[in-house]
């Protein structure tokens, strides 16, 4: 016993202070990143009297998942310039770029004016990724890597949470505005301890061929990588798993903001525990980035136990498993309107995410050929981004068409025949709820159930468990097909 905490404390201390630096500018990074984004889709169609843009699903749906899908997209060409220029002078690049697209995001209110900042942030967080996982990389090595990049995944989500919580706090208190400025302030903490604490990793001294060059050749690598077909579609199964695992950011706050009635749980909180109230709970209700935030709270305490438990099965059992039990939660969340199926369901799904995604990583590492690993593990972002881009159509266009609960209204009482003034600048969403309510002769949870009786917004679950659902399947053939038959040739190679 004492042997092994010995040598645990042993592991801690080989990492040099850049490790440090560049986990705890991990956490910050994250911190500013979760604090906007869990709560973006929430903000660009919230009410204009309530501090939001009171932009359309679709407009949402576009801005998030087009913005999201070039972050993720980016890293491919950005970590071959940072290569180039150095570590320090990327992120001083990187977080001069997100410090200026945060701040700007609380001052635009046009759909155009949101795309454009917006894009300036994926841009800086592009620019920080590779840069960050680089330094891990380079500060690491065989005896201490594993637990090196466990306290660095560690980071990610201790800031993933961290961001949402405050944020949730700042809102209520001093209006949806003071979330970019304090997202701009904790990269602008990045930037003070970059230029403070961070020691240039060393680089490999190389012939240096001209930028374009680089970036085509890194380019024609990640190709070669994909020619390799059990790579490809695996890939392309990820896919699946990163569109419905989005929909936790993009499409359920909505979501429960429509539909989900949390009054019970707000007034016992408020009630026993009033110090938790402006945090928790606004307008007698939960507030819908706290059920998001349960999977990041999950992440954190279970990560480990998870993993551990995970390391008994083969990698692709582990992730077809974990993939089943994420579609079991989702589709909880999004079946009914009971506030506690919404809060199982995210937590189930947190245990099914903990399960499949550091497992993808593992298994792309697994199948690497010798050599590659680096080569097949700088496509992991690839799935990753047109995950993000399919999910705008799901949280955009079809919950527009089918869940939302200012159009689903609309529609009822067009049906009625009662006239209601357009929505303006002068005439808000809040405003028409309050008027049709009026004219309905019912109150806001009435009318709620009402259009949920008569229109079934939770129809959108189908499509959201249909895609885990045809993943899952189309997981298990892959691995019948390709990864059964390499392992049993791969035993019969070894006793002979």
């Amino acid at each position: 016993m004492t042997e092994n905490k010995k040598s645990f404390s042993e592991t801690v201390k080989s990492f040099n202070p850049t490790f440090w630096v560049a986990s705890f500018m991990e956490l910050m990074e994250r911190w500013a990143w979760y604090g906007v984004f869990t709560l973006l889709a929430l903000y660009l169609v919230a009410s204009k009297d309530e501090g939001g843009l009171g932009f359309s699903h679709i407009q949402k749906g576009s801005i998030m998942g087009q913005i999201t899908a070039i972050l993720y997209f980016l890293p491919l060409f950005f970590g071959v310039i940072a290569d180039r220029i150095g570590y320090k002078i990327s992120l001083t690049i990187a977080y001069l770029t997100m410090i200026l697209g945060y701040y700007l995001m609380g001052t635009v209110d046009t759909y155009w004016g949101m795309y454009l900042v917006f894009l300036l942030v994926a841009l800086g967080a592009a620019f920080f990724k590779p840069v960050a996982s680089g330094i891990v990389t380079k500060s690491t090595n065989k005896s201490n890597g594993t637990l090196g990049f466990g306290i660095f995944y560690m980071m990610v989500n201790i800031g993933g949470f961290i961001g949402p919580a405050s944020s949730s706090y700042l809102r209520t208190t001093f209006g949806w505005k003071i979330i970019f400025i304090q997202a701009a302030v904790v990269i602008a903490i990045n930037l003070i301890v970059l230029w403070i604490f961070f020691k240039e990793p060393e680089r490999e001294k190389y012939e240096k061929e001209p930028i374009g060059k680089e970036i085509t050749n890194s380019l024609n690598k990640i190709w070669e990588a994909l020619k390799d077909t059990r790579l490809t579609v695996l890939l392309i199964l990820m896919i699946g798993f990163w569109t419905m695992f989005n929909q936790l950011f993009y499409t359920l706050p909505n979501f429960i903001t429509d539909w989900v009635n949390s009054a019970n749980i707000s007034d016992w909180i408020n009630q026993n525990l009033p110090f938790l109230g402006k945090t928790l709970t606004e307008n007698g209700q939960i507030k819908a980035e706290w059920f998001t935030n349960i999977d990041a709270l999950m992440i954190v305490f279970l990560q480990m136990g998870v993993s551990f438990f995970v390391t008994k099965m083969r990698h692709v059992s582990a992730m077809i498993r974990g993939f089943l039990i994420a579609a079991i939660g989702i589709g909880l969340t999004f079946y009914t309107n009971n506030v506690m199926f919404t809060i199982v369901g995210t937590v189930i799904f947190a245990i099914g995410e903990m399960a499949t995604n550091p497992t993808f990583s593992s298994f792309i590492a697994l199948i690497s050929p010798k050599g590659k690993e680096a080569l097949y593990q700088g496509t992991y972002f690839l799935p990753v981004a047109a995950g993000n881009f399919l999910t705008q159509f799901i949280s955009g266009n079809l919950y527009e068409a089918w869940s939302d609960k200012f159009g689903l209204l609309q529609k009822e009482l067009a049906k009625r025949n009662i006239a209601m003034p357009e929505v303006s600048d002068s005439f808000t969403k809040n405003e028409y709820y309050a008027m049709a309510e009026q004219k309905l002769g019912m109150n806001h949870w009435e009318v709620t159930q009402m259009l949920w009786d008569n229109y079934s917004p939770n129809k959108i679950w189908y499509v959201i468990v249909g895609i885990g659902l045809i993943t899952i399947v189309a997981l298990s053939i892959y691995d019948r097909v390709v990864i059964r038959p390499k392992e049993k040739r791969d035993t019969l190679n070894t006793e002979v």
